[in-house]
């Protein structure tokens, strides 16, 4: 791969402007701070240009003009990643899918609706429910994400414990590789054994082989009625056996921990009422799909048993929609509410069956080595995915406070080490995690991703400068 520019000459820009309409090429400097981060708040953005691609054709023009003129394209979805896997940082251009956002074509029999990269995953919620259907990938960020970045990073959330990941919900896509070359994956097919599958290959790849023009959307049945919990814990060795307990006798949509901690912060942010009368240290957010008449009561019991074995001390039962609305905010406003305090997140996993060991671990390390970090903890503990969040002292500046974050991640990797896990569970690697990709991916298979980008994208255009 040669070396890529790492500005647009007057000429080029010149090019640049003809292949798209006037309104679809923007320089000034608010729009490429805007448009040219997600995010993550800890790099100096500096792209080029941000350009609005309206079709497929116009990105395959976009690749060819960044092949020619040798200069990095950085895709962009609602940039609400937080690995800087959106970032540009070396005058690449920012290529935003903001404008395709069509619903392209809706399969009643199929239950499949085929969309452009730049649906936003709220419009295809509300879209699927209009249809009696339901799109069940979901996470805080909603509102704002869009679905081409949601399959850029393989985007899990809040339901994967029932309904897995973006991966399993994706029928067929169309991509532009970094050749050019438009590709249309699977075709929406159930079953199509005809060798690799390339559609998965491009799923979790952050847009380093290509950029997703269209994409073929399963959908399924909505889900009855929910009951969300919120539940009191007194020490994290209780997590587990709650979850056994529960996961054993109920169908759970959703498996959810947050700290105390992170719990006075959203309320502080929010005003929200406080879930339940007294504080303490650890909470769980249950929600469960009432299937039959029994299910109500099998909530009471297995709460009752957890109870009485000490491994949960209060709880409570959201008893309308709107409660149950206001305990999903105390969990997912998390991230939001702590955004002013400059924290610096790690997301990632283990098995499920490890997670006892790996939060007594962590845990332990973050008080010895660092006792004087706000350390806010919450996440998806039904799949084995936790959130760690470092909150930046007041004292530090951003230089000394991501130097000593570096020690944390030492400490924790190292603990991922340990415990066979991953160092990004559902953000991807971009620019954040790229130095530890080595703690869950061996030499060869770091090796054969290189050998599979410069496949796909032979100048090294595609999102420079992440994953590897």
């Amino acid at each position: 791969m040669s070396e890529l520019s790492l500005s647009l000459s007057a000429t080029a820009l010149l090019k640049l402007r003809s292949l798209l309409p006037d309104d679809c090429v923007l320089t000034d400097s608010a729009s490429l701070q805007h448009y040219g981060r997600d995010w993550t708040k800890h790099f100096d953005i500096r792209p080029s240009a941000i350009v609005f691609p309206l079709s497929t054709s116009d990105v395959v023009k976009l690749v060819k003009f960044a092949r020619t003129e040798k200069i990095g394209l950085v895709p962009s979805g609602g940039r609400t990643g937080l690995s800087g896997g959106a970032c540009a940082l070396n005058g690449e251009i920012v290529v935003s899918f903001e404008k395709m956002n069509r619903v392209l074509d809706y399969n009643e029999l199929d239950r499949t609706v085929r969309i452009e990269p730049g649906v936003v995953t709220e419009f295809l919620q509300n879209f699927a429910r209009e249809k009696n259907a339901y799109y069940p990938v979901d996470f805080a960020a909603r509102g704002s994400s869009q679905m081409g970045g949601n399959i850029a990073t393989n985007a899990g959330g809040v339901k994967v414990l029932r309904y897995g990941l973006t991966r399993d919900w994706i029928a067929g896509l169309t991509i532009v590789t970094g050749a050019g070359e438009v590709m249309d994956l699977n075709k929406g097919l159930v079953k199509n054994a005809t060798g690799l599958d390339l559609r998965h290959l491009m799923i979790g790849s952050e847009g380093t082989l290509g950029f997703v023009t269209e994409a073929t959307v399963r959908l399924t049945s909505p889900p009855k009625p929910l009951t969300v919990l919120i539940l009191a814990i007194p020490d994290l060795e209780s997590v587990m056996k709650v979850f056994a307990k529960f996961r054993a006798n109920l169908p759970l949509t959703a498996f959810e921990f947050f700290s105390d901690v992170a719990l006075k912060i959203v309320i502080e942010h929010t005003h929200l009422p406080k879930p339940l009368a007294q504080d303490y240290p650890n909470y769980l957010l249950i929600e469960v799909e009432n299937t039959d008449a029994s299910t109500e009561a099998e909530i009471l019991e297995n709460f009752e048993t957890c109870l009485s074995e000490g491994w949960v001390i209060d709880g409570s039962i959201a008893q309308s929609e709107a409660q149950a609305r206001d305990f999903w905010r105390l969990r997912e406003d998390i991230s939001e509410a702590t955004a002013p305090f400059t924290p610096y997140k790690n997301d990632v996993s283990v098995t499920v069956a490890k997670v006892p060991e790996f939060l007594l671990k962590t845990d332990a390390a973050l008080k010895a080595g660092y006792p004087d970090f706000q350390v806010v903890w919450f996440g998806h503990i039904g799949d084995g995915n936790m959130h760690i969040n470092i909150l930046k002292p007041p004292t530090l500046s951003r230089e000394e406070f991501l130097e000593r974050c570096k020690g944390v991640n030492a400490a924790l990797f190292q603990i991922i080490d340990e415990l066979g896990g991953s160092v990004s569970a559902e953000h991807g690697v971009g620019l954040v995690k790229k130095d530890y990709l080595s703690h869950t991916r061996s030499e060869p298979e770091i090796q054969l991703m290189r050998a599979v980008k410069r496949m796909f994208d032979p100048d090294g255009i595609m999102n420079p400068g992440k994953v590897f």
